[in-house]
């Protein structure tokens, strides 16, 4: 990967919340750089020349020129920034000092394209689960994406991370095993069938009912007790005649 940007940084001797928000009201971002066998350097930016390198086809990944006033030019990394919620603008950002002969750890896009087979055929889902990829090589072997054609997937078929295509030059990280896309089949809505929706409300009828028999039992049996008491009575008076 050549460094085709350049980021122009100018050493910074004041500190704290208050020098770091006047510098941001006259147009620069502070920053630090670290790394590389060199010092740790406090520095200042333009934001336009990061925010660059961020929108990028390699994004933070891409290896570029630092140059620092009084020091020599060094090739660096993006490893963190800071952006503000709502306006989006770069608040603090951190450079890594990069060697030519040393490997980084990193985490690289994945591409897809194409159309599957089991969508446009087959009538299934594409599903893209992961879209990123950790990596480790040396920094001219950094890939910008890690691009796949996924129109062969047919329905109820995966693809995984041992089958995307990588440089010998780049070790994998991420589990092999791990599914980066797969083709599956449109799941129907569920519908409950109409004599269970249909029984619902017919619950609390069979207890009216159940209830409207007990009541119309008890009734009977009040009558019933009502009938005989006048005629135990009756019994009783002719016994006292």
């Amino acid at each position: 990967m050549s460094e085709a940007y350049t980021v122009a940084a100018e050493p910074r001797e004041e500190f704290g919340k208050n020098s770091s928000r006047r510098m941001r009201h006259s147009g620069r971002v502070p920053g630090i750089v670290y790394g590389g066998g060199g010092p740790v350097i406090p520095v200042s930016v333009d934001p336009e020349g990061i925010q660059a390198i961020l929108h990028s086809d390699s994004g933070h990944n891409t290896v570029f020129t630092l140059e620092v006033r009084g020091k020599a030019p060094a090739r660096a990394m993006l490893r963190d920034w800071q952006a503000d919620p709502v306006h989006g603008g770069l608040l603090h950002f951190d450079l890594l000092r990069i060697a030519s002969d040393v490997k980084l750890k990193l985490k690289v896009p994945i591409h897809v394209t194409g159309e599957p087979k089991g969508v446009k055929l087959e009538g299934g889902i594409f599903e893209f689960v992961l879209r990123e990829l950790e990596v480790e090589c040396l920094p001219d072997d950094i890939p910008e994406a890690i691009t796949i054609d996924v129109s062969p997937l047919a329905l109820n078929q995966n693809l995984r991370v041992a089958e995307l295509p990588i440089s010998p030059k780049v070790t994998v990280l991420t589990d092999p095993n791990r599914v980066v896309a797969h083709v599956v089949v449109l799941k129907a809505e569920e519908e409950k069938p109409a004599e269970v929706a249909e029984a619902a409300p017919a619950e609390p009828e069979v207890i009216r009912k159940g209830k409207a028999e007990e009541e119309g039992a008890e009734e009977a049996t009040g009558e019933e007790k009502k009938e005989k008491e006048p005629a135990r009575g009756k019994e009783k008076g002719k016994e006292k005649e």
